[in-house]
């Protein structure tokens, strides 16, 4: 008897007032019926830390292995995960270019919540009126509101 995986489909994204400066990440998730918003945020962050944690947080959330579906509108983060990070690797976290790779502690964070799901990565244009990513855009927006209450 095969064991089906539940279907998931995550919208992320991450806000940064200034960069470096206060950040916040959102995540919407939806399987079935089902929907849960979450949103966070630092005082002295980066926008592609604050991306990178949107992926991390809402995989978290997932308690068991799912089949997901994850829109995201950084290239930063979707060519990052599918392609960059094999070559990161296989060098000890170093670029091409032999530097350290910025944000290796997320980078390793998300590929090993990555390693517990089957996932599919999509690109959405940021800004475009994308249901799904206009309201991650809402919550990573909480999340740097939050952070400077």
């Amino acid at each position: 008897m095969s064991q089906t995986r539940d279907k998931v489909r995550i919208y992320t994204d991450g806000a940064c007032k200034g960069n470096p400066g206060p950040g916040g990440w959102g995540s919407a998730l939806k399987s079935g019926l089902h929907r849960k918003m979450l949103y966070g945020g630092e005082l002295n962050t980066t926008n592609n830390r604050m991306e990178l944690l949107a992926a991390i947080r809402a995989l978290q959330f997932l308690d068991k292995p799912c089949e997901v579906d994850i829109y995201t509108d950084s290239q930063y983060v979707r060519k990052g995960i599918t392609e960059w990070i094999h070559g990161w690797k296989k060098r000890n976290w170093m670029t091409a270019s032999k530097t350290p790779v910025k944000n290796d502690d997320l980078w390793k964070a998300l590929d090993f919540e990555v390693s517990r799901h089957n996932l599919t990565w999509h690109w959405v244009k940021g800004h475009s009126g994308h249901p799904g990513n206009e309201l991650a855009d809402a919550l990573a927006n909480k999340g740097v509101d939050a952070v400077l209450r």
